[in-house]
């Protein structure tokens, strides 16, 4: 029996789903979904507010705020509620409905940013949003996941050795990058315990997170309008980039099998898939991806035939998923 007091304390690290029956290929995901927000996100939600409450920034009566396209804020919104702190949630349009309304239920104020910044888009305009907000209330408080080595120490410490425990032959590791705390965190920890392996990051067409020019993306999770300052390239041995209609075809092809997994998720996997495609045809390696969230917050998008036709393509939802095929920095 597991008895637990604060939803933080359930966290499952240790599930791995083999996606060997759905694509053919020898490929581990790490389901990070599997604790009360939903994501990945929990894990650095935590370490950030342990750091500012270790440091004295967070206080009783302070009020956490934070920027984020939705996996985050959920996790903050439970982190906020079970601590006592109050939460404001700085989003943008592209956020789901879903995790939109999780949020507002755990107590936090939802602000829906509509116009993007000129130059730095809808995150820009976020991060405007979130500093007006902090220099008109002393009270506030910004976590920063974008720029806190928090968020990546969150993953050194656990994300990472989880890995390594199940998987200790462990020969390629696939991370998506969004912030960037969850690649660096993994990264850092392996070049230090096992250099051998080789890191893969996986970035959303249209990210300026890797220097390639930004266009616009509908699906929220991975991807940036703004480069992280968390990112340290050196840590990254190869680059794929995802362009979002694979996203669908990869999540509809998991669906299909029963796995229900986010957006975050689809991108990760489809760029390992053509990374595996090209580098080891006939298997050989032993290769583990991240898959930072479920998929019930994106059952009005990326799970829905009409949405999906709208923005990619009638074929799309029906298509065999297909591997997306790679950019890598210039």
């Amino acid at each position: 029996m597991t008895v637990i007091t604060r939803p933080e304390e359930f966290n499952v690290g240790d599930l791995y789903v083999s996606l060997e029956p759905a694509f053919g290929k020898s490929l581990y995901l790490k389901c990070e979904g599997f604790n009360f927000a939903g994501s990945v996100k929990l894990k650095a939600a935590l370490e950030m507010v342990g750091a500012a409450e270790r440091a004295g920034v967070l206080r009783p009566g302070t009020t956490i705020v934070e920027s984020s396209s939705g996996n985050l804020g959920v996790a903050l919104s439970i982190v906020a509620a079970s601590y006592g702190y109050g939460f404001v949630c700085v989003t943008d349009s592209r956020c789901t409905r879903a995790a939109q309304q999780l949020m507002r239920a755990h107590g936090a104020e939802v602000r829906v940013v509509t116009e993007a910044h000129p130059e730095n888009g809808l995150l820009g305009a976020r991060l405007d949003c979130v500093q007006q907000l902090c220099r008109a209330n002393d009270r506030y408080v910004w976590l920063d996941q974008y720029s806190n080595a928090a968020n990546w120490l969150a993953h050194a410490r656990t994300t990472g050795p989880e890995i390594l425990k199940e998987f200790p032959e462990l020969d390629v590791l696939f991370v998506g990058a969004g912030t960037t705390g969850t690649l660096m965190g993994c990264a850092r920890y392996l070049r230090e315990e096992k250099p051998s392996v080789r890191i893969v990051g996986i970035d959303a067409e249209g990210s300026v997170t890797f220097g390639f020019p930004p266009l616009p993306r509908l699906i929220p999770g991975l991807g940036t309008a703004v480069r992280p300052a968390l990112l340290d390239r050196s840590y990254v041995d190869e680059l794929i980039v995802v362009a979002e209609r694979d996203t669908v075809r990869t999540c509809r092809t998991m669906q299909r099998n029963g796995f229900l997994f986010g957006g975050s998720t689809g991108t990760v996997v489809a760029g390992a898939l053509r990374w595996l495609d090209e580098h080891t045809p006939d298997g050989g390696l032993t290769a583990v991806a991240i898959a930072p969230d479920l998929g019930e917050r994106y059952l009005d998008t990326i799970y829905d035939d009409e949405w999906v036709s709208e923005h990619f393509g009638a074929d799309t939802p029906a298509a065999a998923a297909q591997p997306a095929t790679p950019r890598r920095q210039p």
